[in-house]
């Protein structure tokens, strides 16, 4: 059997205390935890940067290495610093030897990294190693050389390499979020497709739960299958929340897709043990040939500058398509003729249908709406310059020209407010490895000696 403690759902997400204490009490063979996710978008990879304070990540990493010490078991972490790019790695790398020197703590660390050349990239998909998946947008070597940065996804293979090194704290770039926690039970000989499933199951902590938000599970592997338990003092586990999350960031709910394999739960069994603990077994993995693990790319897509409006007054609320789809045709125009170069002007109708688009078909807009104005140029100067042409547009234009300027509200002043450089996903595809460390780069590294 072997024991793998998560305890939450990424570094930086906060956790119950009292939980990882269980936890840790339980005698883990392993504390696994993410530390990445590109729910916030492109920006964290294209500027291979962390989403989370480093104050929040500093403090709970602190914590996670003082249970290392207590457990005495290795602590890893995939897809460190959000993105798993190899600046975030470092960054994370920095802050351990920080809390390592503060406490006078010597630990063996590994850092595996992800971070791919463009050049190289470029090569790959020349020798047609480089595949799309569906759905993938068109690449050639120019985008992968322009690329900010690239990361390929680590599977097991390249956590257990880490492992095999005898590490305290593995600090791993991009990885696939089950990784980590199946790497060692895979090692010891546990089924493969439980150890699958329960990494995919446990990737987010006790988000599959009816306490998500206590963070700590331990997951026990074996020659059969799981079994999961919530280390949260009210929290359960039940047949529901835990076959539920094989749908959690995964459009098929019996299929799961890694490097080298695939793992098939459509002949699962889900068993509550009792009112907190499930037992899974009849999960199946299946091994596909090449072995392949998956690219991530993000791009510079030009410089934005947004603004925003609230308009009150029931006819404009009423009319509010009308009144920005009129603002769009003619600030573009007088843009175009007045500044020219390459530019975008976006109007999105918060309070209506911001979040789907036309896809919304049941919007319903109250009594007063946002209207964000969001001008994306090939440079930071022209976003500003059309945001500024965009501003009397948002304050004073009127429905028709016959009747009276309703009251608009800037809730910012000045209302442009620069985001700078703007990013974009370039990449959906698959590279192909002889070995699973072809892509990987591993460094050993000995703190407080």
């Amino acid at each position: 059997m072997v024991k793998v403690l998560i305890p939450s759902g990424a570094l930086g997400l906060g956790y119950d205390r009292e939980a990882l204490a269980r936890g840790i009490a339980e005698a883990p063979d392993i504390i696994a935890i993410d530390g990445g996710s590109t729910d916030s978008g492109p920006h964290y990879l294209g500027t291979g940067t962390s989403k989370y304070s480093r104050g929040s990540t500093k403090a709970e990493w602190a914590e996670l290495m003082a249970a290392q010490a207590q457990a005495g078991v290795p602590l890893v972490i995939g897809t460190a610093g959000t993105c798993g790019a190899d600046d975030a790695v470092d960054w994370l790398v920095d802050i351990t030897r920080e809390i390592a020197r503060e406490r006078g703590q010597t630990l063996k660390l590994a850092v595996l990294k992800s971070g791919q050349d463009g050049d190289a990239m470029a090569s790959a998909l020349e020798g047609g190693r480089i595949t799309p998946l569906a759905p993938a947008p068109e690449i050639s070597a120019d985008l992968l050389c322009d690329c900010t940065n690239i990361v390929a996804l680590a599977g097991a293979e390249q956590i257990q390499a880490a492992l095999e090194t005898g590490a305290d704290i593995v600090i791993a770039g991009r990885t696939t979020d089950t990784a980590i926690i199946s790497a060692l039970p895979l090692a010891l000989g546990c089924h493969p497709g439980g150890v699958w499933h329960g990494a995919k199951i446990g990737e987010c902590g006790a988000l599959a739960t009816t306490s998500p938000n206590t963070g700590t599970i331990l997951i026990e592997f074996d020659a059969d299958g799981f079994t999961i338990t919530p280390m949260g003092k009210d929290a359960r586990a039940t047949p529901r929340t835990v076959s539920a999350h094989m749908l959690y960031e995964n459009s098929d709910p019996y299929r799961l897709y890694e490097p080298g394999g695939y793992l098939d739960v459509s002949g699962a069994h889900y068993t509550a043990l009792d009112d907190r603990r499930v037992r899974v077994t009849g999960s199946e993995w299946v091994a596909t040939q090449p072995y392949t693990v998956k690219l991530e790319g993000a791009r510079r897509a030009g410089f934005q500058t947004v603004s925003l409006v609230l308009v009150r007054d029931a006819h404009y609320v009423e009319n509010i398509r009308a009144w920005v789809d009129d603002i769009h045709a003619k600030c573009s125009a007088k843009a175009r003729a007045r500044v020219g170069g390459d530019f975008q002007i976006e109007l999105r109708i918060i309070g209506a249908d911001a979040t789907l688009g036309l896809l919304d078909t049941n919007a319903k807009p109250g009594t007063e709406l946002g209207v964000m104005g969001i001008v994306t140029a090939e440079t930071e100067a022209l976003s500003r310059e059309v945001a500024k042409m965009l501003n009397p547009y948002l304050l004073h234009h009127p429905l028709t020209e016959q009747e009276e300027m309703p009251t608009f509200a800037f809730p910012f002043s000045p209302p442009e407010m620069p985001r700078g450089a703007v990013y974009e996903f370039c990449l959906n595809h698959v590279l192909a490895l002889d070995d699973p460390m072809d892509a990987f780069r591993l460094s050993i590294e000995e703190l407080g000696t």
